[in-house]
């Protein structure tokens, strides 16, 4: 355990220390939230639209800082050989992937502080109807897109190109699930790829538990899709994850 928390310290001292790693994965959301609530007004779909698009980013940031944000790191360091010499030191495998992992857990839940701080100082939007479930809301948006994480950075191979994989991965998944607003309108064919994306069912727990009280468990048939799609990238990094540089 004092390893653990020693290795958990570092990511977050290496996180922290990157100004690129901030601004795309912590401070990213946060802008958007800004632009998108201050252009859209009203109701969507019933609600007050600022509250329907806190919940969408939440989406979105758990997408973009657990599986493009944990890739890219994965990917960077596997490259760079820092992976590969991980390996030659006493610190266990597992801890180490297991402190990346809680790091990115604390990540996203301190950027799902600082949405909702930003919603309600900025736009008045409303705070959690069930603030527990919304807690296991920030738990299970971290496990399934981890888990995305790790397959994706087990199937990238260069990390010159997985800042541009990843962003071709998130943002069109952002856009088709209603991260930034409703997909009503969409053509037929494009709602018919939102509906099988992981990020849709994520959001339909995130709405049920932000915008209406909902248990976590309120909707299973979504939080199983949710679990199913993380587990499915699990298996793929337990199958392809190297320790050893690919591109040399």
């Amino acid at each position: 355990m004092t390893i653990l928390l020693h290795q958990l310290r570092f990511e977050q001292r290496t996180f922290w220390r990157s100004r690129e790693a901030a601004v795309f994965i912590f401070v990213f959301p946060l802008l958007l939230y800004a632009l998108l609530g201050s252009v859209y007004g009203g109701e969507i779909g019933g609600e007050p639209a600022v509250d329907v698009l806190l919940a969408g980013l939440f989406g979105y940031g758990a997408a973009n800082t657990a599986l493009a944000g944990l890739a890219i790191i994965l990917v960077g360091r596997r490259e760079s050989g820092v992976l590969k010499r991980v390996r030659a030191t006493p610190l266990p495998p597992a801890t180490y992937l297991t402190a990346v992992l809680l790091s990115t857990l604390v990540i996203f839940a301190l950027q799902s502080v600082a949405l909702l701080a930003l919603g309600g100082l900025a736009f008045d939007a409303s705070m959690p109807e069930n603030p527990v479930g919304f807690a296991g809301v920030v738990v299970l948006g971290a496990a399934c897109f981890a888990g995305l994480g790790l397959g994706a950075a087990s199937l990238i191979r260069s990390a010159e190109g997985v800042s541009a994989v990843v962003n071709v991965i998130v943002l069109p998944m952002a856009f088709l699930s209603g991260s930034f607003g409703p997909t009503g309108e969409y053509p037929a064919f494009l709602q018919a790829v939102g509906d099988v994306l992981p990020l849709t069912y994520f959001l339909d727990v995130t709405y049920g538990v932000y915008l209406d009280g909902d248990s976590l468990l309120a909707d299973p048939a979504a939080l199983a899709v949710v679990l199913a799609w993380g587990v499915a990238g699990l298996a793929v990094a337990l199958r392809r994850f190297s320790w050893m540089p690919r591109e040399r």
